[in-house]
């Protein structure tokens, strides 16, 4: 299930967008098998998992169901519409809402591969079509 852009949830932190990973990957899943994705990269306890999945239910940006005695949970946005609406943040806030200066910056700071070039060539002449 995922919201629609007006319902999008309260910013997500990034130690939470860690969590989102984990339930994008695979869901439902419970907290332990969460902490099993994050918890040794990142040198968390299941605690900490808990406490954040807890948050992420409050923004509601994530879902939890009883499976006995524990609960399961899945993502309600979808990582395009995330990815979608944190970007559109970025360049709003960094670039007047305008993609060409990110561009422009990327390409000057060196940030861009050949790949990368080339797969934006790409993209343009797709979306010109």
């Amino acid at each position: 299930m995922t919201s629609s852009k007006s319902e999008q949830p309260d910013r997500i932190s990034e130690a939470e967008l860690a969590v989102m990973e984990a339930l994008w990957q695979r869901n439902p899943i419970t907290a332990s098998e969460v902490c099993d994705s994050v918890c040794e990269k990142r040198q968390w306890s299941l605690a900490t998992v808990k406490t954040l999945l807890s948050r992420l239910v409050a923004k509601k940006a994530i879902s939890t169901s009883p499976d006995g005695r524990r609960f399961l949970y899945a993502p309600l946005i979808a990582r395009a519409d995330y990815v979608g609406g944190e970007s559109r943040r970025l360049v709003d806030r960094l670039f007047g809402g305008r993609a060409a200066p990110l561009f422009a910056h990327l390409a000057e700071s060196e940030a861009l591969s050949d790949d990368d070039l080339t797969e934006m060539e790409a993209l343009l002449k797709e979306l010109r079509k």
